[in-house]
């Protein structure tokens, strides 16, 4: 006996308009391209419904019993019933064996009303000879559409679903898809077959450096001297260790032997000029292969001290730091620092160690900032001078311990500084880095970033 037809009288919508009214369904387009909606196979003459969520689970428990009885029933992941020559147990207990296989699958697919009806004049042509596509009827129930060519298919061309499309449009807008991840730069596997260089040991080696790093204390409220008669002084000792082209780590050396040294002891104003030639004296032996004479130092201060002055201050302040000269300066952070920018170029170096040397001039500076923290603010103000993006990378964060955040008040007062080089009397810093081996690189404008921020 055939199952009666249901018929549905569509219930008013709360505006007090009928939908799908008969008189307007020619003019409605077929809705399609929304693929959460698919129906049933009108099988038996009953008719299909959409799946929803109660309705999908109980044809997933129907197809559990039947699975356990050897009948079948697949529901595809893609909400859509399939029924394979097996019989359907009945509610009542009875079963019935269905007359013959489902010939397609059918899917109807509903897209929004507001799509033009030239697309959807263009894809009904489209449709198979023997196919129809039909919208909502008048009693407002989706009827099955006609066959489909086949069931691979019909798989492949499935529309996705309006969230997954969504979701992947506001990633690229957003850039997230493209967005390339900024990855830690191993910058000690170029120096692996390199004995001199450590590679296993050099982690340990800077985490003892930081650990004994230590910034001198302001000494200035217990001398007679101030920090401008200090800046000079500091200056006029960077002229001499470009005279006698000394290394590098001998400038810093001096420098932190003379600032522990007058962090110690008070120095009349007379003596101070002997305390910086003794620091510079005591550096060069430490680091230098050929060190210069005392008679060179007494010459360069213009016989002011002899010989014998020159050894006596020397010995004192041996004695008053305890012989202890190995310190981690600026100048050992500076160069791992600089390794951590990634290949950078001799503009990159002459600039880092250019900002430096404005920067051990600075009393503030010194008692202000340990080494290390000052040597990542030098390289982080030449990368902004010289325009090096991104200013500070996961690269150099790793390695130098310090965020952007930190170092940037740092890097502030060192941009400063090189604004006011020539008026502050630092004029021999400057000097030293016009020359061609150094790049002219004192011509090169200050980092406006940084001077825009601090103002």
């Amino acid at each position: 006996m055939e199952a009666e037809a249901k018929v549905v009288i569509p219930r008013k919508p709360r505006g007090g308009k009928v939908r799908n009214d008969p008189a307007k369904g020619k003019n409605r387009q077929v809705l399609r391209d929304i693929g959460n909606l698919e129906v049933l196979q009108n099988i038996e003459g009953k008719i299909s419904r959409p799946i929803t969520r109660g309705f999908r689970a109980q044809l997933l428990a129907n197809a559990k019993v039947a699975a356990e009885q050897n009948k079948l029933v697949v529901v595809d992941d893609g909400v859509t019933a399939r029924r394979k020559d097996q019989s359907l147990k009945k509610a009542a207990g009875t079963e019935k064996k269905l007359s013959e296989e489902p010939k397609c699958d059918d899917l109807i697919v509903i897209s929004s009303d507001e799509k033009e009806k030239g697309k959807a004049e263009d894809k009904q042509k489209k449709l198979p000879d023997n196919s129809t596509s039909i919208g909502p009827s008048e009693e407002g129930i989706a009827e099955p559409c006609g066959r489909q060519r086949s069931r691979e298919k019909t798989l492949r061309n499935r529309v996705k679903a309006f969230s997954s499309i969504l979701t992947a449009r506001s990633k690229a807008a957003g850039g997230i898809a493209n967005k390339p991840k900024d990855v830690i730069v191993d910058i000690d596997a170029a120096d692996a077959d390199d004995g001199l260089a450590v590679v296993e040991y050099v982690e340990d080696i800077y985490m003892f450096y930081k650990e004994d790093e230590s910034r001198v204390h302001d000494y200035m409220i217990s001398q007679p001297i101030n920090e401008r008669m200090r800046t000079v002084l500091v200056v006029w000792l960077i002229e001499v260790h470009d005279r006698f082209e000394l290394t590098p780590e001998t400038l810093y050396l001096t420098i932190n032997i003379f600032d522990r040294y007058l962090s110690r002891k008070t120095v009349s104003r007379d003596k101070l000029q002997l305390v910086g030639i003794s620091s510079m004296l005591i550096a060069c032996k430490y680091e230098e292969i050929w060190a210069p004479l005392v008679n060179d130092f007494v010459c360069i201060s213009d016989y002011v001290y002899d010989g014998e002055e020159v050894c006596a201050m020397e010995k004192e302040i041996l004695g008053e730091l305890g012989w202890y000269l190995t310190v981690p300066t600026p100048y050992v952070f500076l160069v791992r620092y600089l390794k951590a920018s990634v290949l950078p170029d001799q503009e990159m170096e002459n600039m880092v160690f250019f900002l430096a040397e404005l920067g051990i001039t600075s009393y503030h500076i010194i008692i202000s900032y340990c080494p290390s923290m000052f040597a990542a603010s030098a390289v982080y103000t030449a990368r902004c001078t010289l325009n090096k993006r991104p200013y500070w990378t996961e690269t150099l964060k790793h390695h130098t311990g310090y965020c952007e955040k930190k170092i940037k008040d740092c890097a502030k007062l060192l941009a400063k500084l090189h604004v006011e080089a020539k008026e502050n009397g630092l004029t021999a810093v400057c000097n030293k880095f016009l020359c061609p081996e150094k790049g002219f690189i004192a011509h090169f404008a200050p980092a406006e970033d940084l001077l825009s921020s601090s103002s």
